[in-house]
């Protein structure tokens, strides 16, 4: 069974019915009039881990899911945008943060949500931020201060796991990687060694 469901085609606005389309291994939402196929595919989030005077960018978020946490400044890509374009407007939007130097940091899959993560290493263009509309709050932190209780996901706890690891090493080399459902759980307790 589908987690998603589109009940009415975007084509010509018919029911759709769930079923294996022929030379298809999926189940998939088809158009009972026109025979449209609606493919639901993973979502991209994009966003920036920003260095400035040895400290990470933080938000604290204002919307759900986890309102009140802290994450990196990230989100939906949009269509018609880059990925590091969406990192920047991201951080733009969430920070109002102006952002340099883009480079691809990490890659995580997360399939029981069909998540898919980019993060990009960037540094602050200037160093003026403060909250966005989706955000109580934006701070700098460094790694002996950063709010690792109160991480709102799983995929920026171990970004920043191994970006503080890199940091030691100078080996920013990128990350990937699968987050399981079974990581989240793991929030709540501080990493050995920070």
């Amino acid at each position: 069974m589908m987690h998603n469901t589109i009940k009415y085609c975007t084509v010509c606005g018919s029911k759709t019915q769930q079923l294996i389309p022929d030379g298809d291994e999926r189940l998939r939402h088809v158009c009972t009039e026109c025979d449209n196929i609606h493919y639901l595919n993973p979502k991209i989030i994009t966003g920036c881990l920003i260095e400035h005077d040895n400290k990470i960018l933080l938000c604290r978020r204002a919307i759900e899911p986890q309102a009140g946490k802290w994450t990196l400044p990230a989100g939906f890509m949009e269509n018609n945008e880059t990925c590091s374009e969406g990192a920047a407007r991201e951080t733009q939007e969430e920070a109002n943060a102006s952002v340099s130097g883009l480079e691809l940091y990490s890659l995580y899959d997360i399939p029981h949500i069909s998540h898919v993560y980019m993060i990009y290493r960037a540094r602050l263009a200037s160093p003026e931020y403060s909250p966005g509309v989706e955000s109580l709050d934006v701070q700098l932190f460094d790694k002996d201060n950063i709010p690792w209780q109160e991480l709102a996901f799983s995929v920026i706890r171990q970004t920043l796991i191994s970006y503080f690891n890199d940091k030691k090493s100078g080996d920013f080399s990128l990350k990937t990687g699968i987050i399981t459902a079974e990581m989240k759980s793991l929030l709540t307790i501080k990493p050995p060694g920070f």
